[in-house]
C-alpha cells in the first residue's frame, strides 16, 4: 500500500450534512474511503476526456427478432475486435436478449463503438460504463 497523506478539508455545514447522509446511505465505513472513491471517479472521467487507455462495459438490451439485428451487432463487434475483450449474451425471454461487451482501448474508440451499437434499429437500451487502467497508451 502506498504512503497515506492526511489533509484537512473545509466545507459548508449543509454540504457536510448532505455528504454524511450520502456516505451512510452508500455504506461507506468512513469519510476517507468515500472521498478517495469520489477522487478516483473524477480521475477516470478526466482520463476519458483525454482519450487515454480505458476500460468499459457496453450493455445492450435488444429484440433479437428484428431483421438481421444479431448479425449487424456481431459484424460491428468484429469490425472492432481489437477493442473487445469478452462478450456475454443472455436470453431474457423468447424475444429479448441482453449482451455485455467488455472493451479496452482509447476512450474515443470505445465511445464510438458504443454509439454504433446503440444506433442499430432494434436496440432498446444501450449504456456505457467507463473505467480506466490508470496508464496511457503509447
Amino acid at each position: 500500500m502506498s504512503e497515506v497523506v492526511r489533509f484537512c478539508v473545509s466545507i459548508e455545514k449543509p454540504l457536510y450534512h448532505q455528504m454524511q447522509k450520502l456516505l451512510h446511505k452508500s455504506g461507506y465505513a468512513n469519510r476517507s474511503e468515500f472521498i478517495r472513491d469520489l477522487i478516483r471517479e473524477h480521475l477516470v472521467k478526466e482520463e476519458w476526456k483525454s482519450n487515454k487507455e480505458a476500460l468499459g462495459t457496453i450493455t445492450l438490451i435488444y429484440n433479437h427478432h428484428k431483421r438481421q439485428l444479431s448479425e449487424r451487432l456481431i459484424d460491428l463487434q468484429h469490425d472492432h475486435h481489437q477493442n473487445i475483450l469478452a462478450t456475454t449474451h443472455v436470453h431474457l425471454d423468447h424475444d429479448m436478449c441482453a449482451e455485455t461487451i467488455m472493451v479496452r482501448g482509447r476512450a474515443q474508440k470505445i465511445e464510438k463503438l458504443a454509439n454504433l451499437l446503440r444506433r442499430e434499429k432494434g436496440v432498446l437500451h444501450a449504456s456505457l460504463s467507463i473505467g480506466s487502467t490508470g496508464r496511457q497508451l503509447v
